[in-house]
């Protein structure tokens, strides 16, 4: 069988074995299968290669991922990946060129069609285990923004502090334009890298205590504490025009991208989160009724 996994891997609920030093293992951080996120997979012997094949060590079943599609290898005290001439390439961090080999370092994050690992390696791989899997409950592997658990914790936080300092809370709910569209035509790696690019166009437009969320595939949303509707509005439309001007390029090919945004403020006394959330996706869906690439309040 093709999914079949001959890798160690190691689930959250069993985190509490020690690893010897040498112990280097492989965190999956991001992963179209939400089953996997999370898991631990053990660096050991001298060689594991990773693809699609049922021959291979780690099977990853993915259309993203080729049939051989990298190698980890131990060389003396370090791990090397190696690309296998993969068809859609390994990326190592934010590098926008795929790698032929390279050392990993502890901390780097590697690209593997539809899944991100994290290396892990050294004496304190237990506590760079757990820092990391506290990371993944709060923030989304591809695109860094927090994930939507960690979004609506804090939008509930929010909430009731707005109404006991008597303040107002805004909430934008933003999803990119034509997003199947740019999956169809440049492919899923393609719309990947356009998700990251948005996600990081938007933080730097961003104040500090603004928070940023995945709201779920190609939507986002922002509390913006101490906003009234004219300054969520404001904000919105300054983002939709650096996306809109954004140079946005995979493997040589410019991609046009543009935003549609929902912009609320917390205006009913009753709302929790997910009604106030409510309220602004309904802004969001008249913004995109509306033509697309526009802001609505």
């Amino acid at each position: 069988m093709d999914s079949e996994i001959k890798t160690r891997i190691t689930p959250v609920d069993k985190v509490g074995v020690e690893l010897a030093e040498g112990n280097d293992c492989l965190v999956v951080i991001y992963s179209s299968d939400p089953t996997r996120l999370s898991k631990r997979v053990l660096l050991e012997g001298t060689a594991m290669n990773v693809g699609r094949g049922s021959e291979n060590h780690l099977v990853l079943d993915s259309d993203s991922v080729s049939r051989r599609h990298a190698r980890f290898e131990r060389r003396g005290r370090h791990w090397y990946v190696t690309d296998l001439g993969s068809t859609n390439g390994t990326y190592i961090n934010d590098d926008p060129e795929p790698v032929r080999e390279r050392q990993l370092r502890r901390g780097d994050q590697v690209k593997i069609g539809d899944t991100i690992f994290k290396y892990l390696s050294g004496t304190d791989i237990e506590a760079q285990y757990h820092e990391t899997i506290h990371k993944v409950m709060m923030v989304d592997g591809l695109t860094g923004a927090s994930n939507r658990r960690h979004l609506m914790e804090q939008l509930t936080r929010e909430i009731p502090r707005a109404r006991r300092h008597g303040r107002p809370l805004g909430l934008l709910m933003l999803d990119i334009d034509h997003f199947k569209k740019i999956n169809d035509t440049f492919g899923h790696l393609a719309g990947d890298h356009v998700l990251k690019e948005v996600s990081h166009v938007m933080q730097s437009r961003l104040r500090p205590d603004d928070v940023l969320g995945r709201y779920g595939g190609e939507e986002f949303t922002v509390v913006l504490p101490e906003t009234d509707l004219a300054g969520a509005m404001a904000l919105g439309e300054d983002i939709r025009k650096l996306i809109e001007n954004a140079k946005i390029t995979f493997d040589g090919e410019p991609i046009a991208v543009t935003i549609s945004i929902g912009a609320a403020i917390l205006a009913n006394p009753a709302w929790d989160a997910a009604q106030f959330v409510k309220a602004a996706d309904e802004k969001l869906y008249a913004a995109k009724r509306g033509g697309r690439n526009r802001v609505v309040g």
